[in-house]
């Protein structure tokens, strides 16, 4: 039975199968369920699978939604009757905005991650001829600068995790899933783009799909390409240093402080770490507000230890992939702490963006065959804990602990570490256990306190121990805490109103991750699909 991409009309859900059921067994229980002849199935597409591993003392189970086509589907729902569970399937569709008319002045997006990207695609799609500007590199020459940095500790300021072709979700887990609503089907229209860039397609279907930075290095040069073969064009090195304003509209974008591109739109996504851009923006009086975001620490455990804790007898079995966990914990001081972009089979990297810092972050390949795995383990902030009123003051906040880090590492992008058990302890961490760190360049073990808010250090300490009751091996003695991570999201939320632009400056468009409006690949690109709806509104309302 050859499953097909289409718009069927039948949908089931929670068709439950053992995870290591045959290929058959899906097709089977279809026909059964819906009580015709194979004959009568015309076709089917996953539309979701998940795992339900919930009791580890029994099996673990594969949930499935798909659509189905039948050649008799009327008679099918008719005999089924309400009670049956069986309903028509929504559209999947997006369906792109209407057009008016395009203007003289192409369209500015600053920023190639999710945001920029899509924000690009769009308009591009719609025949704006869009300018997509990144202050770092080309993804090929990113990729090498950011080795060089993971090996020798030289580190390039506009070419490193944060920036560059991709933004900083190029180094990473490239998990995909997100809990925004999407009536619009725009999340969809971000896994079709990427399946049409080269992932694969199980992005479609998967309950926690994953790309893995391999794949997205590749990925996000393929979305170039299909921007200029839309007749956009993207430009790298090309840092947005000031934004010409005239009677309350934009009317150009100045570049690397010397040259301009004239425009009268520009969609900023500069992505969570562009600190001179938000100095820039504030410097010229765009509004903006300071943000709650996270801080804490990367912590990286076995993978078999995770496995052993999800998977429980069936940890060992070859079908199931990688043993992921997501917890958070409330703590007695009010504050809370939660694990964040967890990576499966994956490594703590470095991501630092500015000199004498150290910042970490999580990644993994497509495979997830990492030894160890690795989760951010963060808690919130808000403006109250910056110790100062200004709109930059979260900021300066994560520079105070970064630097921390920095020095307590040696001074040198060696990150500080430490093992659970000490700090569970309060005592420094003088060597290693069991469990080898995979942070490059190198590490120091240190006592982490020294670079985390005592607040951070109280709450994690009470976090770790309650989120062990509810998977056992979280709290190992012998597991590394390497500190310290503070790019969660954006410190700042660069103020829009209702169609997406500036309060203040028309033609401005705030979007994204870095703007404060999403968290993540898909939320970030959906927003910058808004973003390109609310121009494509604005040139309709002109005309």
């Amino acid at each position: 039975m050859k499953v097909v991409i289409f718009h069927p009309m039948i949908r089931l859900r929670d068709i439950i199968l053992p995870f290591d059921h045959s290929e058959d067994a899906l097709y089977a229980i279809i026909l059964e369920h819906l009580d015709i002849s194979a004959e009568e199935l015309e076709s089917f597409r996953l539309v979701r699978r998940s795992i339900d591993a919930r009791r580890k003392t029994g099996a673990v189970k594969i949930v499935y939604t798909v659509d189905v086509e039948l050649s008799d589907e009327e008679g099918v729902v008719s005999k089924a009757g309400a009670e049956s569970g069986i309903v028509r399937s929504p559209c999947m569709e997006y369906r792109m905005p209407a057009a008016g008319q395009k203007g003289a002045l192409r369209p500015v997006v600053v920023g190639s991650g999710p945001c920029g990207l899509f924000a690009t695609i769009i308009l591009a799609e719609l025949g704006f001829r869009p300018i997509l500007i990144e202050r770092g590199r080309n993804v090929g020459a990113r990729v090498r600068d950011v080795r060089r940095f993971w090996t020798a500790g030289r580190l390039d300021p506009e070419s490193n995790v944060q920036f560059g072709e991709g933004g900083a979700g190029t180094f990473s887990d490239g998990k995909l899933a997100s809990q925004i609503k999407d009536r619009a089907n725009r999340s969809r229209k971000v896994l079709e783009e990427f399946v049409r860039a080269g992932a694969p397609e199980e992005i479609l279907y998967e309950a926690r799909p994953h790309i893995g930075t391999d794949n997205l290095v590749r990925i996000v040069k393929n979305l170039r390409r299909r921007i200029e073969s839309l007749g956009g064009e993207v430009r790298f090195e090309t840092k947005l240093t000031r934004i010409r304003i005239k009677a309350g509209r934009v009317v150009g974008a100045v570049v690397n402080d010397a040259d301009e591109i004239e425009t009268d739109r520009i969609v900023i996504a500069p992505g969570h770490s562009a600190r001179d851009t938000f100095e820039m923006l504030n410097q010229l009086g765009i509004p903006m507000e300071p943000k709650a975001f996270s801080i804490g620490v990367r912590i990286e455990h076995p993978q078999r230890v995770i496995d052993k804790a999800r998977y429980g007898r069936f940890a060992s079995g070859s079908l199931l992939p990688p043993a992921e966990y997501k917890l958070v914990h409330h703590c007695r001081n009010g504050r809370s702490a939660y694990t964040f972009c967890m990576c499966p089979g994956g490594e703590v990297i470095a991501s630092s963006s500015e000199g004498e810092s150290v910042v970490t972050n999580g990644m993994s390949l497509y495979s997830r065959n990492g030894v160890n795995c690795n989760s951010g383990l963060l808690v919130g902030v808000n403006p109250g804990d910056f110790g100062s009123s200004s709109v930059l003051a979260g900021v300066e906040f994560q520079k105070k602990w970064e630097r921390k880090a920095f020095e307590l590492g040696g001074g040198n992008y060696s990150a500080p570490v430490q093992l659970m058990g000490d700090f569970l302890a309060g005592r420094a961490s003088k060597s290693l256990g069991n469990v080898a760190p995979s942070y490059r360049p190198w590490i120091t073990p240190s006592d982490l306190s020294g670079c985390l808010p005592d607040y951070v250090v109280a709450t994690l300490r009470e976090a770790i121990v309650q989120m062990d009751k509810k998977l056992r091996g979280l709290a190992m003695k012998d597991a590394v805490m390497t500190g310290v991570e503070t790019r969660s999201s954006s410190p700042v939320r660069i103020v829009r109103d209702d169609s997406f632009q500036s309060p203040c400056v028309k033609g401005l468009y705030p979007a994204g991750e870095g703007a404060g409006y999403a968290g993540g690949i898909i939320s970030a690109a959906v927003d910058g699909i808004k973003a390109a709806e609310a121009i494509c509104s604005a040139t309709l309302i002109a005309v």
